[in-house]
Formats: structure tokens, sequence, C-alpha cells
């Protein structure tokens, strides 16, 4: 059976994402407004969500699940839906002056 790590999102993140318009297509999520949390086994991320149902570690809006392949999935009000994280621009090109000169020096 597949093994699922649950990634929580911070309370306020948590409030800014539900309180913000819902968008189809994947999400981008921003790994520091998330504290990695348990693994659980589980036939399907839905089947995960009815086991924890109920419960104390139930799971909130906002809150990822990453898959045994690596996927993540952002349960939202309508259900799962493909997430990632976001990764921050690496400007290409030349370096400016003083960091090339401050790279020189090392």
């Amino acid at each position: 059976m597949p093994v699922f790590r649950l990634h929580r999102i911070k309370d306020n993140p948590r409030e800014h994402f539900r309180w913000s318009a819902h968008a189809a297509g994947t999400t981008l999520a921003k790994p520091r407004d998330y504290e990695p949390g348990e693994e659980f086994t589980a036939a399907s991320s839905y089947a995960l969500w009815e086991t924890l149902r109920g419960t104390p570690a139930a799971l909130q809006l906002g809150d990822i699940l990453e898959g045994p392949d690596g996927g993540l999935r952002i349960y939202k009000y309508v259900g799962f839906e493909e997430a990632q994280w976001q990764v921050p621009a690496v400007l290409a090109g030349p370096l400016p002056e003083a960091a090339a000169a401050a790279a020189a020096a090392i």
C-alpha cells in the first residue's frame, strides 16, 4: 500500500488560503508555509482523507499530501488538486560588478 507524507500548512498562510478565490490548475505552494508531518499508509489520497476524518489528525484546507512518486496533492474545498513547490527564480547572466569582485577575491 502507498505511503503518503503529510505537509501541514501553518496557521497564518492557512487563513489566506482559506479566503482566497478558488483557482483551477496546479497550485504553487511555498515550502516555508508548511511543516512536514507524519507519514500514513493508504490506498489513495481520498482513502487517507476518509481514514483521518473526524480525528484530531484530520486534513484541513491547504494541507498537502506527498505521494509515493513524489507528486503533491493539495486539499481544497473541491477535493484534492495537483500542487508543486514554488522554487525561487535563479537569475541567469553575468554577475554584477560588486559580486564578481567579491567572488574573485575569494
